[in-house]
């Protein structure tokens, strides 16, 4: 079994195990959202001086207060986010997660909130120049992510290194232990911006839609994260936060 396959099964039997009890409040109903992230993904959500930050961070806390609500967050690898949200350890889940559809049959999103994409990152001086030039080479990757089976669909010939963390990827590429990585666009720029020693192919592996996630069992929240997505980009507050954290792409 394929692992997305896998993990669909396992988030399946764990939507049937921890189905709402009768009564129970909704987290639109509340007046907290709990919200989990892995926060090692700059400039989407990282730490910096001990504190949480980065693009899905401040527009999590802008959508909460437009909706009246406070945050309590929770950190997570990447590969626990959909599992933890089907268990209802938490509310909701954002942490520059790719609408897919297998992940769509067991969880639900909201509308598209940035649009990312696959990219490959190596060091300045690689002779890797295009997509292609990936074949036969060893290339780092985070577990849970696309990279793991868009490579393993797409580049057979490629050698998967999985790793568990965002980070370990460009060290491997900075230490040449792998040739390159393949990771979300704005983390690979972010890095090659300010590590000097790297660059990111010109050419994209995919184009994606970065959502945030929820359970099947809450629409409310759902269309009130929805709503809320609204209001930010019309009173400029969305304009403000892509140009604070994306302007010098």
């Amino acid at each position: 079994m394929k692992p997305i396959r896998l993990l669909a099964a396992l988030c399946m039997s764990a939507a049937f195990a921890f189905t709402l009890a009768p009564g129970a409040a909704h987290a639109a109903d509340t007046g907290t959202l709990q919200v989990a992230t892995d926060a090692t993904f700059p400039p989407m959500e990282f730490t910096e001086n001990g504190a949480r930050t980065g693009f899905d961070v401040d527009l999590m806390n802008a959508l909460a207060k437009t909706m009246g609500k406070q945050v309590q967050w929770t950190d997570i690898d990447f590969k626990g986010l959909i599992p933890g949200l089907i268990a209802r350890r938490f509310d909701v889940a954002i942490s520059a997660i790719y609408i897919t559809p297998e992940r769509a049959q067991v969880v639900d999103f909201t509308q598209p909130y940035y649009a990312g994409g696959l990219v490959a990152l190596v060091k300045s001086d690689s002779p890797i120049k295009t997509l292609a030039d990936l074949n036969g080479k060893k290339v780092s990757v985070q577990v849970g992510t696309k990279s793991v089976n868009f490579l393993h669909d797409h580049y057979p010939q490629v050698q998967r290194v999985e790793v568990e963390k965002n980070q370990e990827m460009f060290d491997l590429v900075g230490i040449g232990r792998t040739d390159a990585a393949v990771t979300g666009k704005p983390a690979a720029y972010q890095l090659a911006r300010t590590r000097p020693g790297f660059r990111v192919l010109d050419e994209q592996l995919t184009t994606e839609q970065y959502g945030i996630a929820v359970r099947k069992d809450e629409p409310q929240l759902r269309d009130a994260l929805n709503s809320a997505l609204e209001k930010i980009k019309a009173d400029g507050t969305y304009a403000a936060l892509v140009k604070k954290w994306f302007s010098s792409k």
